[in-house]
């Protein structure tokens, strides 16, 4: 269930995994303890009654987010159980579920509620998604949906393995996959976004889909987008 990754933040990793044009992905989302006992949920996976139970002994769910428009399965699902959360969706997100009663979008601008403890920047121009990527100050967290992959060797099979492999998603390291960078049809406005996420003082980073970074990740984030500023 909960698992303690730094200072007031714990990932879960889910029970299912989510198909997507054939290709299976495990889910993984992430909850911060901010001031008052209030909890922010990051991208939340299905809940079960275990999960909800060790969520609950955290304190209270006051913020559910979906930081990209194809992290969204599970939202309503927590809103239900929360309903006194604000739910709040990645640019483009709300046209997509038009079911969900969205409370904001994250365009960008400060979230007075948690702003002093979460930082978070747009990743714009990707014809694939907008992505938020959010920074945790207390534990110096960097949190990155779907721009940074990997997968274990074996994870996918057959002709999806070479896809895999092609889409550098099954390096010695956290990359951000090859369609996802011919995705960047507005190189200058990625660049800015990366400016201000090098600009955190990044101890670890985490991700949906891969190995999180424990170490050096000032380092590693620049190795993982060198192809983008070079």
């Amino acid at each position: 269930m909960l698992k303690e990754f730094g200072h007031a933040i714990w990932t879960a990793n889910g029970s299912d995994v989510v198909a997507m044009l054939g290709f299976h992905y495990p889910t993984r989302m992430v909850v911060i303890s901010l001031s008052g006992e209030n909890l922010f949920v990051w991208s939340p996976v299905a809940l079960t009654e275990d999960l909800r139970a060790d969520v609950d002994a955290l304190g209270k769910v006051r913020y559910l987010v979906a930081p990209n428009s194809l992290h969204h399965l599970f939202i309503a699902d927590w809103k239900h159980a929360y309903p006194d959360a604000r739910i709040y969706a990645a640019p483009g997100l709300q046209e997509k579920r038009k079911d969900i009663a969205f409370d904001d979008e994250l365009d960008g601008a400060s979230v007075p509620e948690w702003s002093g403890e979460i930082e978070y920047v747009v990743v714009r121009g990707n014809a694939i998604t907008s992505e938020a990527v959010f920074f945790h100050r207390k534990s110096g967290t960097v949190i990155f949906t779907d721009l940074i992959q990997q997968f274990p060797a074996g994870w996918f099979s057959g002709w999806r393995s070479i896809v895999a492999k092609w889409d550098l998603m099954l390096g010695p390291e956290p990359s951000v996959p090859r369609k996802f960078r011919a995705a960047f049809t507005n190189r200058h406005a990625a660049r800015g976004s990366l400016e201000r996420i090098l600009a955190w003082p990044s101890e670890k980073v985490l991700m949906a889909h891969g190995t999180p970074v424990i170490e050096d990740s000032q380092a590693f984030l620049r190795r993982a987008f060198r192809w983008l500023v070079a």
